[in-house]
């Protein structure tokens, strides 16, 4: 099979399994997306969701986020990872966004890599959820799945590298979607310790089943 067959298969059996993939993450509008993608780092989105409404509640604008203190927003994200870098980030980001942008979320990725706290990943999940732009944002998910699938060679080493890759070969108009259906299809199916091969549509396309089989046989 062909890298570009590969593609062509993965791409249809999502089309038709997962045909609406979207984040899990709960938020209504594009500061909280931000907030709650900077907390999913490293942490799941469960945990997120459970800590987002009461901490939303309490600082529903840049403008109220900018006003608090460290100490203040920690005591909201405590049980996430990294509680007290994220609730610095989370002031600072705030603060940016009220002086420099009009307290709206930017959706460039000079723009939003500039915020503290705020990496290549998250700005690329923000400009695709947010903005519908065409970006494919590597997480462990994404980074894995691809690696095993075989969509991306063994050279991609770093998730810049993965996320080149994988663009180059996804349609542009379906980038969004692609995203969500690798990092959902690598949470619940394609996990890191078990992957679940044997509920998976796409093992006869799937470089990593491929090379287990034949070791067995």
């Amino acid at each position: 099979m062909t890298k570009q067959q590969r593609y062509d298969a993965v791409i249809q059996y999502f089309e038709q399994a997962m045909p609406l993939a979207e984040t899990e993450l709960h938020f209504a509008n594009n500061f909280q997306l931000l907030v709650a993608v900077m907390l999913s780092a490293q942490c799941t989105d469960k945990r997120v969701n459970m800590v987002t409404p009461a901490l939303f509640d309490a600082y529903p604008t840049p403008e109220a986020m900018s006003a608090a203190t460290e100490e203040e927003v920690l005591a909201y994200v405590k049980s996430v990872s990294y509680p007290n870098s994220k609730a610095r980030h989370l002031v600072e980001t705030a603060q940016q966004l009220t002086e420099h942008f009009g307290g709206e979320v930017p959706d460039t990725l000079e723009e939003l890599t500039s915020l503290p706290g705020v990496g290549r990943k998250t700005a690329n999940v923000v400009m695709s959820v947010a903005f519908g732009q065409a970006r494919m944002a590597v997480d462990t998910h994404v980074f894995r799945v691809s690696h095993r699938l075989g969509l991306v060679s063994e050279k991609a080493k770093t998730p810049l590298a993965v996320e080149l890759e994988l663009v180059k070969y996804i349609p542009e108009a379906i980038i969004p979607r692609a995203h969500h259906w690798l990092i959902l299809h690598g949470r619940y199916v394609c996990k890191a310790l078990k992957p679940d091969c044997m509920a998976c549509g796409l093992k006869e396309a799937c470089g990593f089943y491929g090379k287990n089989k034949n070791k067995k046989s």
